[in-house]
């Protein structure tokens, strides 16, 4: 536990100067860096960190997109995204082809898949964070990831009764999981009151609480399927964490996952309604 708090300080203290400097090229840059890693988690936890066909091109895709999404057209942003997607998943179908049987191609998919959706994450934060300049929006990612974790946690050790899905995570509750919603949605509420009242940018449009509400909500279920999910793929490869980046916590993906996830819902249901 001691391991685990010191771990989390010591992230936080460097976590805050990236969100002060969210604006200069060091959020990007720090977001590339972690999504090169979760590609190297990935690759290791399926057993081909070793293959140089398969990993070549997954490091530089994957560590591109916080940085040009933040410097390129959106439209052409979007173009080049969708096209690296199309062409990585045919590149793992044809090195699963050519490997004569040693990449399995089920590996192969589920590599290239988690490594682009672990970019996605990152780069959802940068979207938001360019959404409305200065109105710290792309903090909702992180609001929303850790107040459920936080609350489901203490949820479910004070009133935790009934398993919620004990194939995949003993220790999660019914209980918990709801208790992390209701706070969650609470501190979306929260959020809104602080941004409209303090950040809102000039010019800039405020959030609705008949929006937030409802999406603070779908945020902490999100936040915790995305949980969930990387326990699943842990399971299915007998691994207890996917590195050691963070002692106590484990890797990019152990500690993101949630983050990841909540990134995607976000960026996508924020698009619509402020974009």
């Amino acid at each position: 536990m001691l391991k685990r708090v010191l771990t989390s300080l010591v992230a936080f203290a460097v976590f805050i100067p990236f969100v002060i400097f969210a604006d200069t090229p060091a959020l990007p840059i720090g977001l590339a860096a972690c999504a090169a890693i979760a590609v190297w988690e990935t690759l290791h936890c399926v057993g081909l960190h070793k293959n140089v066909w398969l990993s070549l091109p997954l490091y530089p895709v994957a560590a591109a997109m916080p940085v040009l999404v933040r410097f390129l057209e959106m439209d052409l942003f979007l173009r080049i995204a969708v096209m690296a997607m199309l062409l990585l998943t045919l590149y793992a179908f044809a090195v699963s082809v050519f490997s004569h049987g040693k990449v399995k191609i089920t590996e192969a998919c589920t590599a290239v898949l988690t490594c682009m959706y672990a970019s996605a994450g990152m780069t959802g934060i940068i979207y938001l964070c360019d959404l409305q300049k200065g109105g710290y929006i792309f903090m909702l990612v992180f609001i929303g990831a850790w107040i459920t974790d936080i609350f489901a946690y203490f949820s479910g050790f004070l009133f935790g009764r009934h398993k919620l899905i004990p194939d995949v995570s003993p220790k999660k509750t019914v209980e918990g999981s709801i208790g992390g919603i209701l706070f969650c949605t609470l501190a979306f509420v929260g959020f809104t009151l602080v941004y409209n009242t303090f950040l809102l940018p000039e010019g800039g449009r405020a959030l609705s609480y008949l929006v937030m509400i409802p999406v603070g909500a779908v945020a902490s279920v999100v936040s915790q399927i995305g949980d969930l999910s990387m326990s699943v793929l842990k399971r299915q490869y007998a691994i207890k964490d996917f590195g050691k980046l963070f002692p106590g916590h484990g890797g990019i993906l152990d500690r993101f996952d949630s983050v990841i996830a909540v990134s995607v819902l976000l960026s996508v249901a924020l698009g619509i309604v402020m974009g």
